[in-house]
C-alpha cells in the first residue's frame, strides 16, 4: 500500500422545506400563506406549472440542452458526454427530464359525520412524476447534479463527490497526484490531501447548494 486516505465518497443529500413535508404543513401553506379558503391539491397545479415554465425559460436563456432521458438509459453516461464537451470551469451543462416514483400530496373527499357535507382533505400518496436533473461542473466540487421534483413542494436532491472535491483543491494548490476513476493512486503531499478531505464541511456543501439554486 502506497497511499491511505479517509475521504467522503459520493454524497446524496435531501433538499426540502421541512414544513411542507406533511399534510398539515401543506394545508397551512395553502390556507394561511396563499389565502385560500380550502386546501386542495388542485391549488398546487399552478405552482407546478410555473416551476416547469421557469426551468424551460432558464434552459433557453442559458442555452443549456434540455433533454428527456430514454427509458433504461444511464443518466450518468449521458451527463458524462456533455461534461466532456464543456470547456469552461463551471456551469450547468445539461438538464435531463425523467419520470420517477415519488411521494406526492393528493386530495380526497371526506364527509362531515354530523352535517353530511363533503370537503377536500389533503393526503400523502405516490405517483410517477417528472424530475429535472441539473447536471453540472463546479470549480470546487467537480461533477455534480441537483435533481428537482416538478410537483409541489419541489423537493430536491444534491449529489456531490468528496473525492472530486479534493482533486480540485489539490490542483488549485499545485500538488501533484495520480487519480483513479473515483479516488487517488498517489499524491506528493498525502498529509495535505488528508487535510483537504477533512475540510469538506457542511458549510462548504451548503455554499455549493446555495450557488446552485441562486
Amino acid at each position: 500500500m502506497t497511499l491511505e486516505v479517509e475521504s467522503i465518497d459520493r454524497m446524496y443529500l435531501n433538499v426540502y422545506q421541512p414544513r411542507l413535508q406533511h399534510e398539515g404543513g401543506v394545508a397551512s401553506f395553502l390556507r394561511l400563506h396563499r389565502g385560500h379558503v380550502f386546501a386542495s391539491s388542485a391549488l398546487m397545479n399552478p405552482i407546478t406549472k410555473a416551476f416547469i415554465a421557469g426551468v424551460e425559460q432558464y434552459a433557453q436563456a442559458a442555452k443549456v440542452p434540455l433533454i428527456t432521458f430514454a427509458k433504461g438509459q444511464r443518466k450518468e453516461d449521458v451527463a458524462l458526454e456533455y461534461r466532456q464537451r464543456f470547456q469552461g470551469t463551471e456551469s450547468i451543462v445539461l438538464i435531463g427530464k425523467a419520470q420517477e416514483k415519488t411521494p406526492v400530496f393528493r386530495t380526497e373527499k371526506r364527509r362531515h359525520p354530523q352535517t353530511g357535507q363533503t370537503y377536500p382533505w389533503i393526503v400523502r400518496g405516490t405517483a410517477m412524476v417528472n424530475h429535472f436533473y441539473f447536471d453540472g461542473i463546479d470549480a470546487d466540487f467537480g461533477p455534480f447534479f441537483l435533481k428537482f421534483c416538478t410537483y409541489f413542494p419541489n423537493n430536491a436532491k444534491l449529489c456531490i463527490n468528496g473525492h472530486e472535491y479534493v482533486k480540485r483543491q489539490l490542483a488549485k494548490e499545485g500538488i501533484a497526484f495520480e487519480e483513479l476513476d473515483n479516488g487517488f493512486l498517489s499524491c506528493d503531499e498525502p498529509q495535505r490531501l488528508q487535510a483537504l478531505a477533512d475540510g469538506l464541511s457542511a458549510r462548504r456543501v451548503r455554499a455549493r447548494l446555495a450557488k446552485a439554486v441562486a
